[in-house]
Order: structure tokens, then sequence, then C-alpha cells
């Protein structure tokens, strides 16, 4: 039987995703607050939804924090794998803060359809703009320190913090259609434009983080094929029992059972396997149980 232990980051390491989520948090949680009061100052709904929006960031910057914390711990006797998957769950948390910040802002909006309220363009306009512009330096900073395509805990507070931008951009929009055409209904219109777009964000991140829980396949790796590269070592007559799994964004695992011809060399045999799964689909957390054809075992139920 053989392991390998190790993962790969896609080049940015966790110290560096964590500088960027920290430098996130902190434009963040100083635009949020200036939103809540621009919102309430200037009775703008798009500015009060995207205030919301930011402290539901906030809070996912601050859990996808935590969740690189507990990342860090090492495994012990009851937790073999350590606290990789809490990254996992802090994503998946986040897609259903997304969803429900999404909801109210719709609910919100159809009441200030039926009834638009009047808003103050000019300052709204003057707010979203600064709004707008750190938004989009906390998207810079997770692009530039942080894994945002490799890891699906930095991923999903990278797509909170675009969510914002769309948010602060709708609001631009919207207060310059009330400055020039007093059309007042802009306003919550546009806030269900950026919901909906948020929405579509939550889901990549939900659908994405329960399918790692429920260990699914890596989206990038193909079973069939696996089986079929492996079937074409010289000596390997039959593979079972295959499951290729993510622990973690950038820790993928594999294990099986490979049957080999009895006048094989069992380690000649592994090492070709072990090599093979690591270059070709950069898999190196494998375990391998090499069998011939006198072992008898029980038929697995998955």
């Amino acid at each position: 039987m053989g392991h390998g232990h190790q993962g790969h980051d896609h080049g940015i390491s966790r110290e560096e995703s964590k500088k960027g989520l920290t430098t996130a948090l902190i434009i963040t949680f100083c635009i949020m607050i200036l939103e809540f009061i621009g919102g309430l100052i200037t009775n703008s709904l798009a500015l009060l939804s995207d205030a919301g929006h930011m402290l539901s960031d906030s809070s996912s910057l601050v859990l996808s924090l935590v969740a690189f914390w507990f990342a860090a711990k090492p495994p012990s006797p009851n937790k073999t794998y350590g606290f990789y998957r809490f990254e996992i769950l802090a994503a998946f948390f986040n897609g259903i803060t997304l969803f429900l910040m999404a909801g109210w802002i719709v609910y919100e909006a159809y009441e200030r359809i039926v009834e638009p309220p009047t808003v103050s363009s000019e300052a709204m306009i003057l707010i979203a703009g600064i709004g707008l512009i750190a938004n989009l330096l906390s998207a810079y900073f997770l692009m530039q320190h942080g894994n945002v395509e490799g890891n699906v805990n930095v991923k999903s507070a990278y797509l909170h913090v675009i969510g914002d931008a769309l948010g602060s951009f709708g609001a631009i929009i919207a207060g310059i259609l009330i400055m020039i055409f007093d059309w007042y209904v802009a306003d919550p219109i546009i806030s269900v434009v950026v919901a909906l777009l948020i929405l579509k964000s939550a889901w990549d991140v939900l659908k994405t983080s329960i399918h790692i829980l429920m260990e699914g396949t890596p989206i990038t790796i193909d079973q069939k094929e696996v089986r079929k590269t492996l079937l074409s070592i010289e000596g390997i007559e039959d593979i079972h029992d295959l499951h290729i799994w993510t622990i973690t964004s950038g820790l993928d695992s594999l294990t099986c059972h490979v049957l080999i011809d009895d006048n094989q060399t069992d380690q000649d045999i592994l090492q070709q396997v072990i090599d093979l799964i690591r270059d070709k689909y950069e898999i190196v957390h494998t375990t391998v149980q090499i069998e011939k054809r006198d072992l008898q075992h029980k038929v697995l139920k998955i």
C-alpha cells in the first residue's frame, strides 16, 4: 500500500491569502459604515442594500480568516484530516448569506417600486462612487494576494466583494437616472438587478462547496479517464474501488485497489501508479492497495 502526503496551492500561499482577506476586510468594513450612514441620510435603498451586503461581506471575510486559522491547526486523533474542511463550510455559509441578502433586497425593492420615496441623488452618487473605488481596491488585493481561482473559501469572499462593487455601481447609475429624470423608481429597480447578480454568484459558491462536502470528484478530473489511464500501465489487470475527492481547495485525495498480474512486482507497479497520478492529475495524497488473484477481499458497498 502506498501513500503521498502533499497538496498544491496554485502558486499562492495561505499566508498571502490571509493578507489579502485582511486588507479587504478593513476596506469593506469602513465603506459599510459610510454607505449605511449615507443610505439613511439620502433615503436610498441602493445604498442601504449595498451597506447590508457589505455587512454580510465583513462577516464572510471574518469567517474566511477564521477558516484559514482552523485549517492551519494540525490533525488530531479524532480529526485525522485536520480542519481543512472548515474552509469549505465557511464558503457554504457565505453562499447562504448571499442568498439571504439578495432576498432582503428584493423584498425591500418591491415596497419601494409600489411607492418610490424621494432620494437625494447627488449625495447618493458621491457615496456610491467612494464605495465602488474601495470595493475595486478590495477585489484587487484579493486577486493579487489571494488564491481566488484555486481556493473556494477565498473565491466566496472575492465574490462577496465583487457583489459589493456591483451594488455601488448600481447605486451610481440609479443616482444619475434620478438626478436627470427624477425617476425615483430607478433606485429599487437597480437594487433588484444587483440582487439577481448576487444570486448567480451565490449559486456558484453553493454548488461548488456542496459538491466538495458530498465528496464529489474534483470538477477538473474525469474519474473514468483516471481509471483508463491507470489500466494503461503494463501489468495492471483491473482497477476497482476508485475514489477521488477534495479535502479542501488545492488538496485532492485518491484511493484505489489495483489488481496486478501475479508475475509482476508489487513495488514497481505501485511506484508507477503514484508517479502517474502525481504527474498527470497533480494528486499526491494517494492511497493505493496492490492486489493479486489469491487475495480474498469482500466487495465493498461503495
